[in-house]
């Protein structure tokens, strides 16, 4: 009996003993502030790895000293002794170095996966700190070579001589999606992505793998964050506000994440030339919630609601454009409003079961629904004359001599309603230390209610302008007209369209050596097919694509850190809804895909300047693009031909050069170079509507040594003209001229009472982690810089004016950052 007793105080004992435990986990970086996968954690006899965005976590016996070491075959070791309490969760976030000399079968000295992949890491921290008119991802994303934008009100990027629908994004692996209907930038208000929520965010610019989807030009590929601990945040400005609250619970099995948002562009919108009654207001709550089941089982589920609704009524505007010697104006005045809604809801669910260290399965369904309108009816009553350009007039700057007066009546009832959903199933298995094979199948279901009902009545001079694809001669006010009245421009469709999609991938990953050498090898292909079902219209053909694709990465044993990368294969886009509607809005069933042959040759070189790490990446591109499906651009609203009678080219040069300029911050500078021309029916080429040639962009961080709270953030992009685009239904290739360069620069001042780095003793700022005040300035120079043109015809010289519609100008923003 004493025996047992004595037995059961000592099983209680060890029982108790082995519960006294703590858990530590965080995210391992390299020198280049980017996620290291892979990292072997041993503690204590027990041992794990991180995951593809550097996250790991390990228990550990508490109330004892215990050696935390972290190893990787790229980067030096480092080891770190802890102590802590019983249930106790720290956080540690170790930076590791890399290695100098050689050892074991690999060697690379920076982030190794995303290196190899060519892909361009972003630090979140950078996105929520660089100033812009639409801060966020895209702001970032518009300063890196070979991305394009002229509106600084859009989320909308195009990439390397692409539009704004053939770039892909994905958070968490499930691709999101943009409203249909938009056709302003300031219409658009909040991009899906919630940036305070952003873990991870990787960019490529072409040549990507098999395993993301069928678009042209780019991959956005973002990880919202794991919570690790309870945060909560809130940023607010002139401009809205967001708030943002995380935790995790006390088992460590469920955490959440939760972000609400609140934008109103009236600042902006209010700096622009058109007076304007503007009463914007752009909401949306995002979740994510996580459940680790077991060590095998992980669950999460991704929601967002956001509303949009964008009231606008333009009162009157003034532009003035010609030349010095003959300075012109344009005078308008409007009645009428315009009131648009955009209601979206998201929801996606994802399963990812690891049979062991070798084996992964994933499991995603998601769903997006979406509900549009866009109703106005805008009368613009326009006088067009001559400006007295004598300084020393009393009437300096106003028009003083007519040559025109007409007046446009615009109206709209477009209504969509678009459901599509996803369901997929995603495979990863490691064959052996050397080699990868990764898998993928998905299927797509869209259904889309759209009515759209849109036309244009112009009169100039009191004579109304007819249809100008009607066959009739206008020799007004000469001759009477004695053809049909119609509308100048007449679009009525109403399209009931169901589109099934079945798509999959396959890739292979492969690392050896050639001598001292080492290279990757990645090679894939994916396959879809798609078959258009729209109501009233014959059913289209099945059709069916596969893109062959592939990277290889080289990187020699010298001395110098450099890798060199060869990428490319064909990419196709199959037509989503937008792209199958024409011009008159109706559907046509058999649009093919666009087929791009790309080939990408890039150089990454990797060194220390000043004793900090630096990193110039350079990339040589080229596109061969048949099946075009030729477009127009209204400022971010894209109307296709829907016919596949094109075909075009693209190449170009980039080049960026990023690291620690200043201590302890990231900044960089970028250069493109860029062709694109189109051929439309054996016409000849004539450029695209994305032709940017040149591109210069500057991302800088800076801080004051004797002052270091006061830091500085520069947002810097230069771009040469865009073609200044058509008049509705002409032909582009009697409109080839350019718009002004773009240039911009958003300058932001930041006081910073505390954070990670500037500690305070102050009371009041105890329960903050990281509490500044800023000062942002948002087109510094105030330039001029012209989204579109709008066409004005005078009827005496019969001459069509190209009136620039210019961006905002000089704004100031106050912007308050407080993080517990």
């Amino acid at each position: 009996m004493k025996n047992s007793i004595v037995f059961l105080v000592f099983s209680l004992f060890s029982v108790v003993a082995f519960s006294q435990k703590a858990r530590v986990k965080g995210v391992i970086l390299d020198e280049f502030k980017n996620p290291i996968e892979n990292v072997t954690v041993k503690a204590d006899g027990k041992v794990t790895v991180t995951n593809e965005n550097g996250f790991y976590i390990i228990e550990i016996p508490a109330n004892q000293k215990v050696a935390i070491v972290f190893s990787h075959q790229s980067f030096k070791n480092s080891t770190v002794s802890v102590e802590l309490k019983t249930n106790e969760d720290f956080e540690l976030n170790p930076v590791l170095n890399s290695k100098i000399e050689q050892m074991g079968e690999l060697v690379i000295t920076s982030n190794s996966k995303k290196r190899i992949d060519g892909v361009t890491t972003i630090d979140p921290v950078i996105i929520r700190m660089i100033p812009g008119a639409n801060a966020g991802i895209e702001n970032i994303i518009k300063t890196l070579p070979g991305v394009y934008s002229n509106n600084e009100l859009s989320t909308s990027y195009a990439v390397r001589g692409g539009n704004y629908d053939e770039n892909l994004v994905y958070v968490n692996e499930i691709e999101v999606y943009r409203p249909f209907l938009i056709r302003s930038g300031q219409q658009e208000g909040l991009s899906f992505t919630n940036t305070d929520m952003v873990e991870n965010v990787d960019f490529s610019a072409g040549g990507f793998q098999s395993k993301y989807g069928d678009k042209l030009s780019s991959v956005l590929d973002i990880t919202y964050r794991n919570p690790k601990r309870f945060k909560a945040g809130l940023e607010a400005s002139l401009l809205g506000g967001s708030l943002t609250a995380e935790g995790v619970s006390k088992n460590q099995k469920w955490s959440n994440i939760t972000g609400v948002r609140y934008r109103d562009n009236s600042l902006l919108v209010n700096s622009q030339e058109t007076e304007t009654n503007f009463k914007p207001t752009f909401f949306d709550v995002q979740t994510l919630l996580n459940f680790n089941a077991s060590t095998k089982w992980n669950f999460s589920f991704l929601g967002n609601i956001s509303q949009n609704k964008y009231n606008y009524q333009p009162l009157s505007r003034q532009t003035n454009f010609g030349t010095v010697s003959e300075p012109i104006a344009l005078l308008v005045f409007y009645e009428g409003q315009e009131k648009d809604n955009y209601l979206t809801l998201f929801g996606a669910g994802k399963a990812v079961y690891q049979y062991n260290e070798k084996n992964k399965l994933k499991f995603i369904a998601s769903a997006y629904h979406t509900q549009e309108q866009e109703y106005y009816d805008i009368l613009a009553q326009y006088r067009l004359g001559e400006v007295d350009a004598n300084i020393g007039s009393e009437t300096f700057g106003d028009v003083v001599y007519t040559r025109g007066i007409g007046s446009q009546l615009t109206h709209a009832r477009n209504d969509l309603d678009a459901l599509i959903a996803n369901a997929e199933v995603k495979g990863f298995h490691e064959l052996n230390q050397k080699s990868q094979i990764e898998w993928g199948a998905k299927f797509t279901l869209e259904d889309i209610r759209d009515r759209i009902v849109e036309w244009e009545v112009i009169d100039s001079a009191g004579f109304s302008l007819p249809n100008p694809i009607l066959d009739y001669q206008n020799d007004q006010p000469y001759n009477p007209y004695v053809g049909p009245l119609a509308p100048y421009q007449d679009v009525r469709a109403t399209n009931y369209t169901r589109i099934n999609r079945f798509s999959g991938y396959v890739q292979w990953n492969y690392r050896g050596k050639i001598g001292t050498h080492s290279y990757w090898l990645n090679t894939g292909i994916r396959g879809h097919q798609w078959q258009v079902d729209a109501d009233g219209r014959p059913k289209g053909d099945s059709q069916m694509t596969f893109s062959p694709r592939v990277q290889f990465a080289f990187k020699p044993d010298w001395d110098k850190d450099m890798m060199f990368r060869l990428s490319g294969g064909l990419y196709h886009q199959p037509p989503f809804y937008r792209e199958l509607r024409d011009y008159d809005g109706v559907v046509q069933t058999n649009v093919k895909a666009q087929q791009s042959f790309h080939l990408v040759l890039s150089g990454d070189y990797s060194f220390k300047m000043w004793t900090r790490p630096f990193k110039l990446v350079s990339e040589a591109y080229y596109k061969n693009i048949t099946d075009v499906n030729t477009y127009t651009i209204d400022n971010v609203r894209i109307r296709y031909r829907a016919n596949n009678e094109a075909t075009a080219y693209a190449y170009g040069f980039d080049a960026r050069l990023n690291g620690e300029f200043v201590p302890g911050t990231e900044s960089w500078f970028s250069f493109g170079y860029m062709q694109t021309e189109e051929n439309q029916n054996n016409k000849g080429f004539i450029a695209r509507p994305t032709d940017q040639r040149l591109k210069f962009g500057v991302l800088f961080q800076d801080y004051m040594p004797n002052i270091p709270n006061l830091k500085l953030y520069l947002n810097l992009v230069y771009n040469t003209g865009l073609p200044g685009g058509s008049p509705s239904y002409a032909d582009p290739y009697n409109y080839q001229l350019r718009l002004n360069d773009y240039r911009r620069a958003d300058v932001g001042f930041s006081f910073v009472f505390k954070d990670e780095k500037i500690k305070s003793s102050k009371t009041w700022l105890k329960p903050f982690n990281e509490f500044s005040l800023g000062l942002e300035i948002f087109n510094l120079f105030n330039n001029q810089n012209a989204i579109t043109n709008t066409w004005v015809r005078d009827v005496y010289t019969k001459s069509q004016y190209g009136i620039p519609n210019y961006m905002t100008t000089r704004v100031f923003n106050l912007k308050l950052i407080a993080r517990l």
